[in-house]
């Protein structure tokens, strides 16, 4: 007896290491991931301009004098100078400050129409691809409709009847992400749908239904987890996409209208080829934080796709 239980021992011992291998081995790919993100340097720059940008928008107009945007004509189109940085608009405002106030709104439209179009369209994608059948068919037509209308003058016409019934600005900012998100899902889902028909054949997943889990477990536990780089990319293009989106629909006055600042309505208060030429204080601020905030997200996300894409070699 003793002998037996001498010889179960060993076993017995090794088996909670058996069972904290595979946490550990997860632990130590994300940790590899890091340091190969860390080791990109345009990623890296690109994520430190991130921050920057997001603490001075979100923060820095707390400190600032100017932060109420009072009218003051006495001080109106002023070159750069000690007391005004980036000097002053048509009503005396200072720039430097309205352009990081309108920072907060052009990032927020950005992330909240990002978010909104990768939930739509994962989820539908993944709903397609797992029920398929009448369910496809339904969700991958709506997906096609909306893909034949171009986004732009789409956006444009929505953005000229809110403009036609006088909605108020508040609202047309939530209006606005509404907007971004149902223009950007389709492309998402349909890139989906694709990844995740190929992986229900693999291995993993003729496991799943021999274990006998549930649908939501098979698409939340072992489907959508392997399109993680993929959806990373796409977050990362559809925030850029939809910051430019946004500036643009401000740029005609059809998104959100001033007093509210943002990058787009900022760019179009130098409406006149005199501001245009004698006044670029006005208008080169807001279209290089546009330039520099995009490029830097895309940046970002190219380095994340590398650092988190199994298929890419480990070193």
């Amino acid at each position: 007896m003793s002998i037996a239980i001498e010889q179960l021992a060993p076993e017995q011992t090794t088996s909670p290491a058996r069972t904290a291998a595979p946490t550990f081995e997860r632990s130590s790919l994300w940790r590899q991931s890091i340091r190969k993100l860390r080791r990109n340097r345009m990623a890296m720059l690109g994520f430190i301009f991130i921050i920057v940008m997001f603490a001075a928008c979100f923060i820095a107009p707390i400190f600032s004098p100017y932060a109420a945007g009072k009218v003051n004509l006495a001080v109106m189109n002023q070159a750069p100078s000690a007391a005004h940085w980036l000097g002053t608009d048509h009503l005396g405002r200072d720039v430097l400050t309205r352009l990081l106030q309108a920072g907060r709104i052009s990032l927020t439209v950005g992330l909240v129409a990002m978010l909104l179009s990768v939930v739509i369209g994962t989820v539908l994608g993944a709903v397609a691809s797992y029920y398929r059948g009448i369910v496809d068919q339904v969700i991958m037509r709506i997906a096609d409709l909306l893909m034949t209308i171009p986004s732009m003058p789409l956006l444009f016409i929505i953005g000229a009847i809110l403009s036609e019934w006088k909605v108020p600005t508040d609202y047309r900012l939530y209006i606005v992400m509404i907007m971004l998100s149902m223009v950007g899902w389709p492309g998402l889902a349909r890139l989906v749908r694709g990844e995740l028909l190929s992986l229900r054949e693999r291995d993993f997943m003729q496991a799943a239904e021999a274990l006998g889990l549930n649908d939501r477990r098979k698409l939340f536990v072992h489907l959508l987890p392997n399109i993680f780089p993929l959806l990373i990319v796409v977050a990362t293009l559809s925030t850029g996409g939809a910051i430019v989106s946004e500036s643009t629909l401000s740029y005609f006055g059809l998104g959100v209208m001033p007093p509210t600042p943002t990058w787009g309505n900022m760019i179009d208060a130098a409406n006149t080829l005199i501001d245009f030429e004698k006044r670029p204080w006005l208008w080169i601020p807001p279209g290089l934080a546009i330039f520099a905030t995009v490029i830097a997200i895309n940046l970002f996300g190219d380095g994340l796709r590398d650092a988190l894409d199994p298929k890419q070699e480990r070193r």
